[in-house]
């Protein structure tokens, strides 16, 4: 039996802050591999970290199969925007989720003529989805790489 592994149907809809405690918990999932890899994996600080960031009012949540699949933040700065908590549920990564929410959001900060940036961990598979979208090195330190990519027009 054939299955289908690509995502069709996604949505994006507004964070609130009964979200906060969810995401926080899918942060952690996510990015735990990274940090431990890096030396960096704090169970309690994981989820504070975001908790502490968390903006209701830049936060979109990710619905795709009738549940929350995942957050992504776009957060004005002096000079553009800030690509934010891109988290997607482990169990749906791979499947062109990241890559279409990437593509709908880019698509209205080129509309704007938006610089976008964003950080990534080292050795993060996360790095590949944002070079592929345009997305290229400014700087990196051993923990973080940082990445921007100027609107298209």
């Amino acid at each position: 039996m054939e299955t289908n592994t690509r995502l069709m149907d996604w949505t994006l809809r507004p964070a609130t802050q009964a979200d906060v405690e969810v995401i926080a918990e899918l942060r952690a999932v996510v990015m735990r591999p990274d940090l431990e890899r890096l030396g960096r994996f704090d169970e309690h600080r994981v989820r504070q970290r975001f908790r502490d960031a968390f903006v209701e009012r830049h936060l979109s949540i990710i619905m795709a199969e009738g549940r929350l699949a995942g957050c992504v933040a776009l957060r004005p700065a002096a000079d553009g925007l800030w690509l934010e908590h891109f988290f997607i549920d482990p169990g749906l990564q791979g499947r062109g989720l990241g890559s279409a929410v990437l593509r709908g959001l880019l698509a209205r900060t080129d509309a704007d003529g938006a610089l976008v940036r964003l950080n990534v961990l080292q050795g993060s598979a996360a790095r590949r989805l944002y070079e592929r979208h345009g997305f290229g090195v400014e700087s990196e330190d051993p923990v973080d790489v940082f990445m921007v990519r100027a609107p298209r027009r």
